[in-house]
């Protein structure tokens, strides 16, 4: 690991305190998000899409359903699907701080290098999310990658080119399993992926599963068994995860009543709808909403 940090980490870490420096969150490069975090985190909600996050400082644990990911420096943890999660960044110092990226991964760029690849079986989906150690040979094409966010006249020829050279290698290693299930249209993550993208497209609808079945093209016993397999959730669940992450959402930017925002991602009952929201975010909607905004809030010494 002193090697792996010596020799490869040493130049992510530098680049992305630069970047962040100088961009914060969001880079020049499209899909290309920093991180920079100085203390341990509280929960964090979030949605992750298909993308690779490598971490150079500090370390996270990201839950997906009640299955921990936990990944440190020389560690990367790599999505293959649209999954809702619960993160918490566990080290991080003023000194020391929380250091990592995510790059979003293009499905269509996937399949076009699957062609390039031989011996591609269908296998059964497995988890949406997996933790790798970052290989030497993906720490080079990264550093250009970052390091085009000095050189915005090179980034719109440069990085698309070395974003196939990442995925090629992301393929080809390790991770390839999870990549090709992405790239193949009849695969069963990719059949997951159909139906999840229904529930997120009608989140506030009443689920039918059986409905979701058939765009999987599965049966419903098939389906709930692989739709589990890769969230570590029902499709209730999900869809429940799902609405109240919106929720906190139109908490923060809708002056509506609490009442009305639960109506409108779906639930039929107020007192419900601010049990689920408490049970997962910690407090009532109304409450965390106005915390939230407060801590949002500039403070003005008078």
């Amino acid at each position: 690991m002193c090697g792996m940090e010596n020799q490869h980490l040493a130049p992510l870490k530098e680049l992305i305190a630069r970047q962040w420096q100088a961009h914060g969150r969001e880079t020049p490069i499209e899909g290309l998000f920093l991180t920079s975090v100085t203390a341990p985190t509280g929960p964090i909600h979030a949605v992750y899409r298909p993308s690779l996050c490598v971490v150079a400082q500090g370390a996270k644990t990201s839950m997906l359903g009640e299955r921990a990911y936990r990944y440190d420096a020389g560690k990367c943890l790599i999505a293959s699907m649209e999954v809702p999660i619960r993160a918490e960044i566990t080290r991080a110092t003023p000194e020391r701080p929380y250091l990592a990226f995510s790059l979003a991964l293009d499905p269509a760029t996937i399949s076009d290098l699957l062609l390039e690849l031989d011996g591609i079986d269908d296998a059964p989906a497995g988890a949406a999310l997996a933790v790798h150690a970052l290989r030497s040979d993906l720490a080079d094409p990264l550093c250009r990658l970052m390091a085009l966010c000095d050189r915005p006249r090179d980034i719109a020829i440069l990085a698309p080119l070395i974003r196939r050279e990442i995925t090629w290698l992301l393929l080809n290693g390790p991770m390839g399993p999870a990549l090709r299930q992405i790239g193949l249209a009849g695969s069963h993550m990719a059949r997951i992926g159909r139906a999840i993208a229904c529930i997120r497209e009608g989140f506030a609808d009443q689920l039918n599963v059986r409905q979701l079945a058939e765009v999987a093209g599965m049966s419903p016993a098939t389906f709930h068994r692989h739709f589990k397999s890769v969230t570590a959730m029902t499709p209730v669940q999900y869809q429940k995860q799902l609405r109240l992450q919106e929720a906190r959402r139109l908490l923060l930017s809708d002056s509506a009543d609490v009442a009305r925002i639960g109506y409108a991602i779906g639930y039929e009952s107020p007192s419900q709808f601010s049990r689920e929201y408490r049970r997962l975010f910690g407090s009532p909607p109304g409450r965390d909403g106005q915390e939230i905004r407060r801590s949002l809030t500039p403070q003005v010494d008078s």
